[in-house]
């Protein structure tokens, strides 16, 4: 493939995959959670302990939280700095997945790695939404890529790619937790018993790499549980074991949900990823180490743990992606003319069904959507579905004339073009799904410090637009262990906010239709200052004083 072309495909990617993350609002509830947990940090000066509304919050450990926070001292808050961490992490991930396909297989398998990750849907969605997913996996996929260059007869080369390997653990522990421990043995494990081969062992350096593991790792969470001693219970028991072994976070799926996750969030790759699945054991030695062969029991084990684990969420599979481009990477250019056609005939009509079935969206206008936003959202899905059966028709006439490579490029332009359409599509539900046009609207009235009232529901987007926290009433949303902490900074119920609403001289509330047409029926004394198509902001008028203050001094 030409070099020249390769670099303006490189550098078009950099300005699609950076270019886009502030043209959309931030959606509830992960990007609201994700971008306010960093602003307080920043705000706080508190490093240790995250804390999302003020209240504690201990679901998550802290590493994105820093660079997130470090982010908006840099470069200043905003919906680009939100995003920045994930984008980043996403794009290191397919430079990763570039770099190993070329060091292992040769330039055309690390070209094809690269387009596919940078193109399959789930992928190019979490590299622009606010999740931890993420970041867990480009440092998981950092750790098993120094893990596959450890195994070298050559020791002092072992160990570096082996002290690697450990470092990386580290990091994905402090991304999101013990569950990349369970991933990384359970790969280990896995390999060793299905390809009969103990040699990993044996390069494992594990005084060295366990000693360097602690040292990234521990700090923090000594730290944070000796600032907070009810951080161990909390974040190893509930957010680990209750979560994989319980649906206490209701999110039970059936056993099949992530071979649908998959299937889609693979497009447009989903079939031909298969076929080279079904290759790779087959390009490997039982006894002897085999890169294809691990990264095929990663692929596995990873999804064997998601999918027995009580709690399922679409992003926890990310983490296979990368192995499944790489070894798409591998195999794919080389598979047959048959195997290609019928995959892109079966995703040409596909899109011609999502051309068909567009226009429908439509028909979801009512008190949530209006048609305007629809009609947005449609016209973004229309430009999606065209651009996608473009790539499919023209990749088909590229495989017919035996250019597989050049057809993995036209499908790779194709799936990072139309996933991005669709994001920015999604944009035109913001009235609905996000605070930032509300919180506009709003910003001129607000003062700093006058109290702010979020009544019976928590709106995670709130915050970051408005620079502030909010006094929770009644709700507790997902903050009640940080409200079990410090319940001080928490109203109980709707008739004690009104007490308050009423003794105080100035003030803000947030609050859904629903509830604000409740207390305006109930003759609480407030005006309105903002509404979208889910909340309206209110204040409290000056004239709804209590008898015997005055608005000065």
């Amino acid at each position: 493939m030409n070099r020249s072309l390769i670099g303006i495909l490189w550098i078009a990617l950099v300005a699609v995959w950076f270019g886009t993350l502030d043209q959309r609002a931030l959606v509830r509830p992960d990007e609201g959670r994700y971008a306010e947990i960093p602003r307080e940090m920043a705000a706080s000066g508190d490093w240790v302990t995250p804390r999302l509304n003020e209240f504690k919050y201990f679901e998550k450990p802290a590493l994105q939280y820093w660079a997130t926070a470090t982010g908006y001292k840099l470069f200043g808050e905003s919906e680009w700095t939100a995003r920045l961490w994930p984008a980043l992490t996403g794009f290191l991930s397919v430079l990763l997945a570039w770099w190993t396909g070329r060091r292992l297989w040769g330039p055309l398998a690390g070209h094809l790695a690269a387009a596919i990750l940078a193109s399959s849907l789930l992928f190019v969605v979490l590299g622009h939404l606010i999740t931890l997913d993420m970041g867990l996996s480009f440092f998981l996929q950092l750790a098993w890529t120094a893990f596959l260059f450890a195994q070298n007869d050559e020791r002092s080369i072992s160990r570096r790619w082996m002290l690697l390997a450990w470092g990386a653990v580290a990091l994905a522990v402090l991304s999101k937790g013990l569950v990349a421990l369970v991933l990384v043995g359970a790969a280990l494990l896995g390999y060793t018993l299905l390809n009969r081969d103990l040699s990993p062992w044996k390069r494992l350096s594990p005084l060295s790499g366990l000693a360097l593991f602690l040292l990234i790792a521990a700090p923090w969470f000594v730290a944070v549980s000796l600032a907070n001693p009810e951080f161990p219970q909390f974040f190893f028991i509930h957010e680990h074991f209750e979560r994989f072994l319980s649906t206490v976070h209701r999110r039970d799926e059936p056993g099949w949900y992530f071979l649908a996750v998959y299937a889609l969030g693979a497009l447009p790759w989903s079939l031909l990823l298969v076929h080279t699945l079904l290759k790779s054991w087959s390009g490997g030695t039982a006894g002897r180490f085999s890169a294809d062969r691990f990264l095929l029991v990663w692929i596995a084990t990873t999804f064997a743990f998601f999918s027995i684990s009580s709690s399922k969420m679409a992003p926890y599979i990310l983490p296979v992606f990368p192995a499944l481009a790489l070894l798409g990477g591998r195999h794919m250019a080389r598979l047959s003319r048959r195997a290609w056609l019928i995959h892109l005939a079966l995703l040409a009509t596909l899109a011609v069904v999502a051309l068909a079935v567009t226009p429908r969206v439509l028909r979801l206008a009512g008190d949530s959507y209006s048609l305007e936003m629809l009609q947005g959202v449609r016209s973004w899905l229309t430009g999606a579905a065209v651009v996608s059966l473009a790539s499919f028709v023209t990749a088909m006439f590229l495989v017919w004339r035996q250019r597989n490579g050049a057809a993995v490029a036209i499908l790779a332009i194709g799936g990072l073009l139309s996933t991005s359409a669709g994001l920015l599509g999604h944009d035109h539900l913001a009235p609905y799904s996000s605070t930032r046009g509300l919180a506009a609207q709003a910003l001129p009235r607000l003062k700093p410090d006058v109290p702010f009232y979020s009544v019976d529901y928590y709106e995670q987007t709130l915050p970051f637009y408005i620079k502030r926290t909010l006094t929770m009433v009644q709700t507790q949303n997902e903050l009640s262990f940080g409200i079990e902490q410090e319940p001080h900074k928490w109203i109980r119920t709707i008739d004690e906010f009104v007490l308050r609403w009423r003794h105080d001289r100035e003030a803000f509330a947030i609050m859904t239709h629903d509830v604000f047409e409740r207390l305006a029926a109930a003759s609480l004394p407030m005006r309105e200052i903002a509404r979208n198509r889910r909340y309206v902001i209110v204040e409290k008028p000056a004239a709804a004083l209590p008898p015997g203050t005055t608005t000065e001094g």
